[in-house]
């Protein structure tokens, strides 16, 4: 393939998916990470799209009215729909069995999860929690961070570093939070960075469950990181009813 064209394929493949890792493209072009790094240089001193550490995102994102486009911190997020989340991380937690190998995404909802897993449970929890990893910790169970860098907001490691360390794990389970989902554009977050991380680790699992509250659906935030029937969503009967039909969708 030539280089021009190339370019333009990649082009095409960021707008299309909104954000896009160097990894991911070195394997679709099957081309070197030097050269990939090279096109996205190239792309982004056009401004046909923006680079970001690990990959680059669409120059305009799609968005609607109902965006979200930034992260609000943990302990604003932490008390909406609690009683939701409480509930939908107890059903999750049932779900994992013991000798698994769990990923465990940064957020609020995902945290509820960790009061509720069995300190008996022979399991190895991989997050890019801060937090959750002090948590898990303190309780005794085996955790592992990716590395990275720190994003104090949502206390999570994101970055290239961390990127390429998810890629060497395979996971039972995942567990994820999002900012927004829809049928259109699937599932969304504010940050990048913090789309890459989800992205990766979520293609890592043979299971991947989103927690999500009824606050989230009908929304797009600024990059999504899933297709809305990529994951298992484990929600409650507050959600609409229009998402509580998809055969992807638990209510509790």
């Amino acid at each position: 393939m030539l280089n021009e064209e190339r370019k333009n394929e990649i082009e095409k493949v960021v707008n299309a998916k909104g954000s896009v890792s160097v990894q991911e493209l070195m394997q679709l072009f099957d081309a070197s990470e030097s050269t990939i790094r090279r096109d996205l240089n190239d792309l982004a001193a056009k401004k046909l799209l923006t680079k970001v550490h690990g990959g680059a995102i669409a120059l305009t994102p799609n968005q609607n009215p109902y965006t979200i486009s930034y992260d609000s911190a943990v302990l604003e997020r932490e008390n909406i729909n609690r009683d939701e989340k409480v509930l939908i991380a107890q059903y999750a937690a049932s779900l994992i069995n013991n000798k698994e190998m769990i990923y465990l995404d940064a957020g609020t909802s995902t945290g509820f999860i960790i009061d509720n897993i069995s300190p008996n449970s022979n399991i190895i929890i991989v997050t890019n929690g801060i937090m959750h990893a002090k948590r898990l910790a303190s309780k005794g169970f085996n955790v592992y961070l990716p590395g990275g860098l720190y994003k104090a907001t949502t206390e999570a490691m994101v970055g290239e570093e961390a990127v390429i360390n998810l890629t060497k794990y395979h996971f039972t389970k995942g567990f994820f939070g999002t900012n927004a989902v829809n049928k259109s554009n699937g599932f969304s977050t504010p940050d990048p960075s913090e789309a890459m991380i989800k992205k990766c680790a979520l293609y890592q699992c043979t299971e991947r469950y989103i927690l999500c509250d009824s606050s989230k659906f009908d929304k797009v935030s600024n990059v999504s990181f899933a297709g809305y029937s990529d994951a298992t969503i484990i929600t409650t009967v507050a959600t609409p009813d229009i998402y509580k039909d998809s055969e992807n969708v638990l209510v509790v």
